[in-house]
C-alpha cells in the first residue's frame, strides 16, 4: 500500500524562540531517530502531518517522511503539547524497517451486550484503555475489541480474553484486567439490608415457633396436673 508522504526540511535553528517562529509559520519542529542512525532535527508542515494522521490508525500510522529528497519510513513516536493551550509543539519521528515488527500502543474498545451485568445491578468499568503490541508495520490494527457480552457479576475480562489478529502479539501479561464488573455501593447496601431483613424475619419466625411450642408444653402440664388432683 502506498504511504502518505510528508515533506521535512533540515537545518532549523534550535531553541524555544526559533521553534516559536517555526510554529507561527505553520511548521512543527521535530527529531527523527532510530535504526542505528544519528538523530536529525527537522521541521515539517503541520497541516501535512495532521492530514497524514487523520486516518483510523491515527498516531500509529506509518508514513514516508521526505527529508531533502531522501525518504524515511517513520511513525510518530511522541508529541509534546503546550501545557495550557494543548497545541502540539514538537514531534519525535521513529525510523522503522518496513520488514521488521514494531511496538505500538493500540486503543481498546468495548463491544457487545453487557446486560448480564447491568440487569443484575452491576456496572462495567474499563480499566485498560490501550495495550502495547508487537506487529508488522503494514498490519497495525486500528483498535482491539473487548467483548463484554461474556461478562457476569463474577467474571471480568483480562488480556487473555481479547481477540488479537494473526501476527499481533500483546506485550503485557495475560492476567492484566481490562474490564471489570462493579457492584455500586448503594446496591451493596441494599443487598445487605435485604439480607438483614431476611435474617430478622427468620429469627422472628423461629421465635414465634419457639413461643408456640412453649405454650403447648405448658398447656399439657396444666391438664395433667388437674387430672391427678
Amino acid at each position: 500500500m502506498e504511504q502518505t508522504v510528508v515533506k521535512a526540511s533540515v537545518g532549523r535553528d534550535l531553541g524555544s524562540r526559533p521553534s516559536r517562529r517555526l510554529r507561527a509559520e505553520g511548521k512543527l519542529p521535530g527529531v527523527v531517530y532510530g535504526l542505528g542512525k544519528d538523530p536529525q532535527t527537522v521541521a515539517v508542515d503541520y497541516a501535512e502531518l495532521r492530514s497524514a494522521l487523520n486516518v483510523p490508525t491515527g498516531m500509529n500510522t506509518v508514513f514516508t517522511l521526505e527529508i531533502e529528497g531522501e525518504a524515511e519510513t517513520v511513525l510518530v513516536r511522541t508529541v509534546q503539547r503546550d501545557p495550557i493551550k494543548r497545541v502540539v509543539t514538537h514531534a519525535d519521528f521513529l525510523r522503522i524497517d518496513p520488514t521488521q515488527a514494531v511496538r505500538v500502543k493500540v486503543p481498546i474498545e468495548m463491544v457487545g451486550d453487557s446486560t448480564a451485568v447491568t440487569d443484575n445491578g452491576g456496572m462495567i468499568e474499563q480499566q485498560l484503555f490501550e495495550i502495547e503490541v508487537e506487529v508488522a508495520p503494514n498490519a497495525i490494527p486500528e483498535l482491539i475489541e473487548a467483548d463484554v457480552s461474556v461478562m457476569t457479576l463474577e467474571r471480568g475480562l483480562s488480556v487473555a480474553d481479547l481477540a488479537f489478529d494473526a501476527g499481533v502479539t500483546p506485550l503485557v501479561p495475560e492476567n492484566i484486567s481490562v474490564v471489570a464488573p462493579v457492584i455500586p455501593r448503594a446496591a451493596k447496601v441494599g443487598a445487605e439490608v435485604d439480607e438483614d431483613e431476611e435474617l430478622l424475619e427468620e429469627g422472628e419466625e423461629a421465635g414465634e415457633a419457639a413461643e408456640g411450642a412453649a405454650e403447648d408444653g405448658s398447656d399439657d402440664g396444666d391438664s395433667s396436673g388437674e387430672g391427678e388432683s
